[in-house]
């Protein structure tokens, strides 16, 4: 297992030999982020696609079923991670993993084409939800085996630097495509973003077949029983509970997802009650300028804070974060909004950039797609409950409450995660 261990992890060899290149300078890394950057630009589409859909469907979200459509559609995009992550780790860890990435944005863009035209047909909500379903199906498959091959492409000094870089495409794809997704959205319509997302992926499925991956000697073994897969599944599991780094990470990343089910709902429709005019523009604006807050904080792990402890800059990003949430709660004025959304980007920030790599080295490679399937599971499942909440406390509370009571569950997160990072060795 020793040398199939060293072939797994390229980055756990020899010290020795000349530096590795810049990572622009690797075809792997370039082809995978930039494949990220397009397919993540056409993924804000799609979500300020839907709150399109949505806001036609319900007279810009006068209807009275509006928090219960947009807590249905969170629910929706939550359901297949629910009901399968538990148990597809063990098969990504089995298998080809640029052959998962591929085949799962290939159907990923034949999804997103098909919901336009079944809506339009129909104007039945149902059929779109469906494909929704679908839709964050293949993201059960494709989230952990892209988490998982990272490491896999990249030498091990440069994994942080990685991750930064893969985390600043979905910012830069957050800024771009929420600013341009408001636009297209609210002057051309829902439908021809939902196009465009289509064409992303498949331009993803170009960059992804290009990358030069060997599989690992252990993904060609034979087939497992049920019962030897289950154990598997079981492993999976156990390491998360037994690994205080492991552990860290999906308490901070965990907050953020609480987070974003209360802002889908009841930031939503905080925001569109607030504005003179309904429209998509406002929350694709919003949205870039979260995104340029996540940027600042991103550079600045990279530059400044890679030696910083880690459950201290996880935990004082989440007061952040909570006391921005407690500021867009309390005020109606759009300037406050845009300060809100920067300081939270910058609170929120490390939980992505230093929590995916925290898991990255945390795990061997032979387990890592069981590793990324429990987080996209408890993540999604947190985010369930964070839209449930939001669900249930803004059609009796209004918004406004539902936001202070999101602004608590983060601060808990960040006063936790001061605490248990002391329990992660400074190495790590």
């Amino acid at each position: 297992m020793a040398g199939d261990e060293r072939h797994e992890r390229p980055e756990s060899g020899p010290a020795e030999g000349p530096p590795p290149p810049p990572l622009f300078r690797q075809r792997n890394f370039l082809a995978l982020w930039g494949g990220q950057l397009i397919s993540l630009l056409g993924e804000r589409l799609t979500y300020l696609a839907l709150l399109g859909l949505l806001a036609e469907h319900t007279r810009h979200f006068q209807d009275p079923r509006s928090s219960l459509l947009l807590s249905l559609l969170a629910n929706i995009m939550l359901a297949p991670v629910l009901l399968f992550a538990p148990f597809t780790g063990a098969w990504v860890d089995r298998m080809n993993l640029r052959r998962v990435l591929v085949v799962s944005d290939l159907l990923r863009s034949v999804l997103v084409a098909l919901i336009p035209l079944f809506y339009n047909a129909t104007h039945n909500t149902a059929w779109m939800y469906g494909l929704v379903f679908g839709l964050f199906t293949c993201n059960v498959f494709f989230l952990p085996a892209k988490s998982a091959i990272t490491p896999e492409l990249v030498p091990a000094p440069q994994l942080l630097l990685a991750n930064a870089w893969l985390a600043a495409a979905g910012i830069v794809a957050t800024a771009i495509g929420a600013l341009g997704g408001g636009w297209v959205v609210d002057h051309m319509g829902w439908a021809p973003a939902l196009w465009i997302n289509s064409v992303t992926y498949l331009i993803s499925v170009v960059a992804l077949a290009i990358i030069a991956y060997r599989p690992h000697a252990h993904t060609l073994g034979p087939t497992l029983s049920g019962p030897a897969y289950l154990e598997q599944v079981r492993e999976g599991w156990n390491l998360v509970r037994r690994t205080p780094g492991v552990q860290l990470a999906l308490i901070a990343l965990g907050a953020v997802w609480v987070a974003g089910g209360f802002l889908h709902v009841a930031g939503n429709l905080h925001i569109q009650i607030s504005a003179q005019k309904p429209g998509m523009e406002r929350v694709g604006v919003l949205l870039a300028i979260l995104g340029l807050g996540s940027g600042a904080s991103t550079w600045w792990i990279n530059v400044h804070g890679r030696r910083a402890p880690r459950g201290a800059v996880l935990g004082f990003g989440l007061l952040v974060s909570a006391g921005s949430l407690v500021a867009l709660a309390v005020s109606s004025r759009f300037a406050v909004f845009a300060t809100a959304a920067f300081m939270t980007g910058l609170g929120a920030a490390p939980a992505f950039t230093l929590t995916e790599t925290m898991l990255q080295e945390h795990t061997e490679a032979r387990t890592r797609g069981r590793v990324f399937s429990a987080r996209d599971f408890l993540m999604r499942l947190v985010f369930m409950i964070g839209v449930s909440l939001a669900g249930g406390i803004t059609p009796s509370f209004g918004t406004r409450a539902a936001l202070i009571t999101c602004a608590g569950f983060v601060a808990l997160a960040g006063l936790a995660s001061l605490w248990w990072g002391r329990r992660v060795p400074a190495s790590a």
